[in-house]
């Protein structure tokens, strides 16, 4: 059986937790890092908001090498994509064949995922496509994975600083996705079966912040809650 060298893209959250889990079981990849775009002003996961240093304790409690790419705080299109050519060609270079993402449903987003890695000459893999949704939340909470929102578009603060169970579907708002593949929402997962330990933090402030929006006409709103790393801020 030939095992395929390769990258998974991680955003700390519960999509790519779930589609992690199921690349280590069927055992056809070698996961050889963790990939994650950090914000360089701030250093956090970007639009996620997470610190660094709970990332690097995540990846660490995963037992899997993090790699960090490191961007502007919102970068256009153009430097998004050298940053992230230069750092999938290096990778390349180790051996890498493959790229992993934990994408659901948006197709132009895996079209463009499968281009771009393509005029590098790697491929990229999907091990969550097309499933159902809440399926997908309800199994990654069957298998005793903890996530918690750490960020939430307008409209949906409540829902910032929760931790997923059971009763979150049901208390979403109609036309919300249960996985937010829309990007309503985003998660932070700090424990569950590929753990050695669960990943500790205090709740800090919540906050809401505005970016333009793609067209350049509208602002998009959302709420972050600041997730403290006791360990970090004692030193």
């Amino acid at each position: 059986m030939n095992i395929a060298l390769s990258v998974f893209n991680w955003s700390g959250g519960k999509d790519s937790c779930l589609a992690l889990h199921h690349i280590l079981q069927n055992q056809l990849f070698d996961i050889k890092y963790l990939l994650t775009t950090v914000s360089q002003a701030y250093n956090r996961v970007s639009m996620h908001g997470v610190r660094e240093s709970l990332l690097v304790k995540q990846a660490n409690s995963l037992g899997l090498p993090l790699y960090q790419v490191k961007l502007p705080e919102l970068p256009d299109m153009a430097t998004y994509e050298l940053e992230m050519n230069k750092h999938l060609t290096l990778l390349k270079a180790q051996g890498i064949t493959h790229a992993i993402f934990g994408d659901l449903f948006l197709a132009d987003l895996k079209a463009y995922r499968e281009s771009k890695l393509a005029e590098i000459g790697l491929t990229a893999e999907f091990p969550l496509w097309k499933r159902d949704t809440t399926a997908v939340l309800k199994e990654f909470i069957s298998l005793g994975y903890k996530t918690i929102v750490v960020c939430a578009q307008q409209g949906l603060e409540n829902f910032c600083g929760r931790i997923i169970d059971e009763h979150f579907i049901d208390e979403l708002p109609a036309g919300i996705d249960p996985c937010g593949e829309n990007g309503e929402f985003h998660t932070f997962v700090f424990d569950g079966p590929l753990f050695k330990k669960p990943i500790n933090f205090t709740l800090g402030e919540k906050i809401f912040k505005t970016f333009a929006a793609p067209n350049g006409e509208t602002e998009q709103g959302y709420w972050y809650i600041d997730l403290i790393d006791d360990e970090a801020t004692a030193k």
